[in-house]
């Protein structure tokens, strides 16, 4: 089959099969929000939740405004701090509630600022997140997870190393993001779209986002509200393996920019490094791509694409790159490999990483090579992988 040309059921995806990957990814929900001493968690609630919890309470629904604010634009975790609810009620909600942050087990800080958390939930599972600071500017990103583990065991990452245990809840996704705005002192919430270091958020840390859609959509709802975080849809980057029943949904309900992990341009030779393309090969992933709402040349989509020596990076292999991608809205972001221990490949030379960008920027693909970040703190693309099994067997 050409690889421009969609499988016949990749122009009508049913909703049965997306179904199928909600209901398979329930199976891995994450425990649920409340604490051994009956206190619920307040963090990753919806607005519609929070109004039912005060409700609840017998108070009126203007006070779930009043806690939405101090939560999500002022950062606080403490009741006490909430300066215009009334002391009694402050104790009442005390009582009831609970404003959490992950538990940082640790917290390392690369020699290029590039700064990486090992976060521990309630349970005890643990997953990584990564600030990524900007060179030019001072500014950067947090680069979040939604999974404890992976499913999709790609080859080239450290993170498919480590078996999907379970999905992130919408709390602990968006939680990973203020806490790092607590480490960095940036509450309350910038108004009038005024730059902050955390400006941006890739969700490109541990797990498929697609795989764990409800929790990710929640929190990432939370995120965007005008009224708590306020972080624009335009700052914030999906990135997934190519769950192609998923990714219509996703540009529909939250419209976020997109970003494919391709690596790529053959189906044999993606069926190996990425194994979800046996079930959605380049034709359809490719399909839903030109499908996704939003994608122009102001909004492209973002094709990653590391770069293996002798197994993916050959001047053909850039000819057929262009090939694949002509007529699309796109940027193709060429990731050097970066090692972790056992990892079976080797990273592609600054020659043929060059002379690959060269052919597609003169095919018009802005094709940046990326500068590797928190190598030394294993904080770089595919290197994430929680050493909660390692601390864990370490001698007390």
């Amino acid at each position: 089959m050409n690889a421009l040309t969609p499988s016949p059921s990749a122009a009508e995806l049913t909703s049965a099969e997306r179904d199928r990957i909600l209901a398979k990814s329930a199976i891995f929900n994450p425990p649920p929000p409340v604490l051994p001493d009956g206190r619920r968690e307040l963090v990753g609630l919806s607005r519609e939740e929070l109004t039912a919890e005060m409700l609840a309470m017998g108070e009126k629904p203007f006070r779930a405004k009043q806690l939405w604010h101090w939560i999500y634009h002022q950062g606080v975790t403490d009741f006490a701090a909430m300066s215009s609810i009334a002391a009694p009620l402050r104790a009442k909600l005390a009582e009831r509630f609970v404003i959490g942050r992950p538990e940082v087990a640790l917290a390392q800080t690369s020699k290029d600022e590039t700064r990486k958390w090992l976060f521990r939930w309630r349970d005890g599972q643990q997953v990584e997140t990564v600030y990524i600071p900007d060179p030019e500017e001072d500014r950067g990103a947090v680069c979040i997870s939604t999974q404890v583990g992976c499913t999709l065991s790609c080859r080239f990452c450290h993170t498919g190393t480590q078996k999907l245990v379970r999905n992130l809840g919408a709390a602990e996704i968006v939680g990973q993001f203020m806490a790092a705005r607590d480490a960095y002192g940036e509450w309350p919430s910038p108004k009038d779209d005024v730059p902050r270091r955390l400006s941006t958020i890739v969700v490109m840390g541990m797990g498929e986002p697609l795989y764990n859609y409800e929790n990710t959509a929640k929190a990432l709802r939370i995120i965007m509200d005008a009224e708590g975080i306020g972080l624009s849809r335009r700052r914030i980057t999906l990135s997934t393996s190519g769950v192609v029943p998923m990714m219509d949904r996703c540009g529909q309900e939250l419209g976020v920019n997109l970003a494919v992990s391709l690596h790529a341009v053959t189906d044999e030779l993606r069926d190996e490094i990425v194994p979800l393309n046996r079930k959605y090969p380049i034709a359809e992933l490719l399909a839903a791509c030109r499908r996704y709402p939003g994608a122009s040349n102001a909004r492209r989509i973002t094709f990653e694409y590391v770069m293996l020596r002798g197994v993916n990076d050959s001047e053909a292999e850039a000819r057929e790159l262009v090939r694949l991608l002509r007529g699309l809205p796109a940027k193709v972001n060429l990731i050097p490999f970066n090692p972790w221990p056992g990892s079976p490949y080797q990273t592609s030379t600054h020659e043929q990483t060059a002379k690959f960008a060269a052919i597609l920027n003169e095919a018009g693909y802005s094709s940046p090579i990326r500068r590797p970040r928190g190598r030394d703190i294993l904080a770089a693309c595919g290197q994430l992988k929680t050493e909660g099994e390692r601390l864990r067997r370490a001698p007390a």
